[in-house]
């Protein structure tokens, strides 16, 4: 077997390229745009196209089909006195090669933002194609297909160009559901340029509706020559007995038996396009150019249009240099330059991750092959920590509609609509509530405002979702009704609103009450972790107890800050609201279970239904005593009950309670028992203290780090299902959410040890991600942060992960420590002697304030963190008046925003 080839980067844009990528099993590579075009390939062309669940124009692809089907794009030239021979591989003989030693066939990928070209060559035949995929940077819903056949050989050869792209052309509920009879509903027609197909239906049998969705595939030629034929019908093309790999059509070469202008009905259909037969010269190139499209619109006459646009060798170079333009600029920054320079430019795949996560949500790629598009909760909000880096702009926008979606009793719709601040109804009624969702918003309000210091944003007023669910998803309001509408009402039958302060408030305070026997946050549906679903009744998550208190006293600060720059004394709540500000008035006592519960119960039964709208002034010192003394009580009762030690001497916090009601890690009979997820956010929030962060480490380095997936797993293995805890013990070990080294929480673990001062150890996390994601042999993976690394090593569910955005949030304000505080720029590098380049220089280009800074670190003799200070501040060239404490600096927001808007600014920090 040859040796693995690794793919290698080729440009400073990130472009790379890989020889024989059809050798590795599972590659695929995204195609879109932001008008809403979705598609995989691979390095045989295969994966699909869609705009959404219910408009597939190719066949939807899981991972395994991706070596199962032969639906797949395709463009075969048949060549006089030899035969067919496919461009995508995808012929019985080219399949033949793939374990061919010495193989005619040489095949290499060249990929960039966000195109994909396969270069095929065979040196038997004298022939090479070059196929490009790429979706053009603007409001069509097409993926366009260059394909340049060339004659490398020395005598003249006669070839018979046909393009084959099957059309599915309908939802992707119809593999297993009337998929026979959804062809039926097919209305196919030949245009000039290829085939349309336009089903009458959306077949669904709670109620059909009419379809407008039109399905093409168009094709020309290089000068914008129309095809001479075509073979719209499956059966007719593949010919009986053949098959898509094999088709009739091709091998017998076939005359088109369908012109312009003819109709089929009732048949699966394909947009297989013949060519006139060409001539090629010895050296000369021929190319064609496809267009596979989805109208949502029903509107026949952007055919016209696309074939106007693309439909030359200039006009679709012109499309992909605009492509490629428009992409550049998304992912321009942040940019960054260390001594590593693959480093640097993987770090630009890793911008890319959260905006093809805003454009597919969490389905719609091989490996994604759950859900039905859209996002989840934790997602709209992790996936604006990365636009706050990127494209800060709309993000208070964002952040605000949000909001919309949280409840009353402090849980949250999780049925997100399409539109801005949409929230829909669950009309199942399906009770499942994640423990951890009133946690996240806060980490990113508190991240939008350290970079902005807009602490206005905290007095915006915004509604409350409202559905049939109550008190948690633990009750029924029986007297909801969907005509009612989702948004909580006052009594008087008013829409209520309440400030975005006081909906983070109600995030966390009915948390803190909600707790089981052993006084920790109860598990409820599951936390972060999905996998964790069958403890609803004594489960208790202590890993996000501790999060949520770090949160609680984090947001005291802002309130201090908040008093401090606008003399704000006052704070204007729900009036039902005082019974969980207990301390204001009739303190209870937090180690008592039943007294947290017993309030709860009552402010539950205040806001079951509608709410008075009455509202009351708190004294905001008295606010911020309360969130203080319930922050600090959650972290004394953590580090004082679950903080365990080994029989083998090692130390760390439980991080969790079954549905038994037993304390899950520490000592067992089937081995160690510890959790990632645990560690992190008692160490991110400051429930560990330093002493107990080192034992961590030195328990995590033992029992879930393992360098042959990547870094450190996400538990160790329990031999046991586990039913009184999770699915996920039902999963084979190291998969998922069973011990696999799962990105998310891997990443968050380093940023935990960046925030409390443990760089090397932080250091270690990241970079053993990276170095496990380049070396290719193991990952086989593209660029990029895939969810997670299984046993075998290899990169799982590639692209759509939350993982990304904490990534760039770490390497941006932990490793270079460039970021706000309450509006002002903080800069305080954790860079290690290693990150410097050769002259000891490292920077990044950032956004803050609207204004573009490169901050570049100099680093002359390469001491260690730890080891160098900050000793001077420069702007382009003069020297700042600026707070320099150690090795961090505080620059006022002023001084950046007297800077001009339209320059880049370099900051240089000298280190000794």
């Amino acid at each position: 077997m040859d040796k693995v080839k690794y793919w290698e980067f080729i440009n400073e844009n990130g472009e790379f390229e890989l020889e024989d990528p059809q050798k590795s099993s599972y590659l695929y590579f995204p195609i879109a745009n932001e008008a809403g075009l979705m598609s995989s390939i691979t390095p045989t062309l295969n994966g699909d196209i869609k705009s959404g669940q219910n408009t597939f124009l190719l066949l939807p692809v899981s991972a395994e089909d991706l070596h199962n089907t032969r639906s797949s794009r395709n463009f075969w030239i048949n060549i006089k006195g030899y035969g067919p021979w496919s461009v995508s591989g995808n012929s019985p003989m080219q399949i033949g090669y793939t374990f061919r030693e010495n193989s005619p066939e040489k095949v290499k990928l060249e990929a960039g933002f966000l195109w994909h070209k396969i270069t095929r060559e065979n040196s038997d035949l004298g022939i090479k194609a070059e196929v490009l995929n790429f979706a053009p940077a603007d409001n069509h819903k097409v993926e366009l297909m260059k394909v340049s056949i060339t004659n490398t050989g020395e005598d003249t050869k006669t070839i018979v160009p046909t393009a084959a792209i099957p059309i599915y052309g309908r939802s992707a509920d119809n593999l297993r559901d009337h998929r026979h009879v959804t062809s039926l509903l097919h209305r196919i027609k030949t245009t000039d340029n290829g085939v349309v197909v336009k089903p009458t239906l959306s077949f669904d049998e709670r109620g059909h509706k009419i379809n407008n969705v039109i399905y093409s595939v168009l094709g020309v030629e290089e000068n914008g020559e129309n095809p001479i034929g075509f073979f719209p019908e499956v059966e007719e093309f593949i010919g009986e007995g053949g098959n898509l790999e094999c088709p009739e059509a091709v091998f017998c070469n076939k005359e088109p038996y369908a012109k312009p202008g003819d109709m089929f009905e009732g048949y699966e259909a394909i947009g297989a396009i013949r060519f006139k037969e060409v001539e090629l010269l010895a050296g000369e190139t021929k190319t064609f150019i496809v267009m596979m499209a989805i109208n949502e619109d029903g509107d026949e006459t952007e055919n016209r249009v696309l074939i106007s646009k693309y439909g030359s060798l200039e006009k679709i170079d012109r499309a992909l240099d605009e492509c490629k333009k428009y992409w550049d600029n998304k992912l321009k920054r942040p940019e960054f330059e260390t001594g590593d320079e693959k480093f640097d430019k993987w770090m630009k795949w890793i911008n890319l991750q959260p905006i093809l996560r805003r454009i597919y949500g969490c389905s719609f790629l091989p490996h994604h092959d759950y859900g039905r598009g859209g996002r989840g909760w934790r997602d709209l909000w992790q996936d604006c920590l990365a636009l706050l880096m990127m494209e800060p702009d709309e993000v208070r926008k964002l952040l605000y509609n949000n909001y919309a979606g949280v409840r009353i009793d402090g849980s949250n719709a999780t049925i997100i609509g399409s539109k801005p601040g949409e929230f829909i109804a669950d009309r199942n009624n399906i009770a499942r509530i994640w423990m951890d969702h009133g946690a996240w918003p806060f980490l990113t309000t508190k991240l939008y405002l350290d970079l902005s210091g807009d602490l206005n944003f905290l007095l915006e007023e915004q509604e409350y979702f409202k559905d049939r669910l109550a008190s948690r998803c633990s009750d029924f309001d029986e007297t909801w009704t969907i005509e009612e509408g989702n948004k909580l009402k006052t009594f008087e039958g008013k829409t209520y609103k309440g400030t975005i302060l006081e909906h983070i408030l109600i995030q966390h305070l009915t948390p803190f009450f909600n707790v089981g026997m052993h006084n920790n946050i109860r598990l409820e549906g599951a936390d972060w972790n999905d996998g964790l679903d069958m403890a609803p009744e004594r489960g208790e998550s202590v890993a996000f107890t501790a999060l949520y208190g770090s949160n609680l006293i984090e947001f005291a600060k802002i309130l201090k800050e908040l008093k401090k720059r606008y003399s704000v004394n006052e704070i204007e709540l729900a009036e039902e609201m005082l019974l969980l500000l207990d301390s204001l008035s009739s303190p209870i006592n937090y180690d008592s279970v039943e007294d947290k519960v017993n309030l709860l119960n009552k402010y539950f039964n205040s806001c079951k239904s509608k709410i008075s709208g009455r509202k009351v002034n708190v004294s905001i010192d008295e606010l911020i005593n309360d969130l203080e003394r319930k922050g600090n009580w959650i972290i004394n009762h953590i580090r004082n009950n679950e903080w365990i030690k080994n029989s083998e001497g090692y130390e760390w916090f439980n991080g969790y309670y079954d549905n038994s009601g037993n304390r899950v890690e520490g000592d067992h009979p089937n081995g160690t028992r510890m959790n990632l997820t645990s560690q992190v956010f008692t160490t991110m929030g400051g429930t560990a203290t330093d002493e107990q962060i080192e034992k961590i480490i030195k328990s995590a380095n033992k029992y879930l780090k393992d360098d042959k997936v990547g870094g450190y797993r996400l538990n160790t293995n329990y031999h046991e299902v586990k039913k009184d805890l999770g699915r996920l013990f039902g999963f084979a070990f190291g998969h998922k959410e069973n011990g696999a080294m799962f990105s998310h929480m891997a990443v968050m673990y380093g940023n935990a040890l960046y925030k409390r001062g443990y760089v090397e150890a932080g250091y270690e996390v990241i970079n053993s991600i990276y170095s496990h994601c380049m070396n290719f042999e193991k990952s086989r993976i593209y660029p990029g942060i895939p969810e997670y690394i299984n046993e075998k090593g290899r990169g799982m569910y590639h692209y759509l992960t939350g993982s990304a955005s904490w990534l760039l949030l770490t390497v941006l304000t932990e490793m270079f420590g460039v970021k706000g505080e309450l509006g002002d720029l903080v800069l305080e590098p954790k860079l290690i002697d290693k990150q410097f380049d050769n002259e000891g220089k490292a920077s990044v280009i950032a956004l803050f304030a609207e204004r573009s800074i490169r901050v570049q670190y100099i680093n002359r003799i390469k001491l260690n963190y730890g080891q160098y200070k900050i000793v001077s501040v420069s702007i382009n060239g003069n020297k700042v008046e600026c707070s320099i404490c150690g090795n961090k600096v505080v620059i006022e927001r002023k001084v950046i925003e007297s800077l001009d808007i339209n320059k880049l600014h370099n900051i240089v920090v000298e280190l000794a």
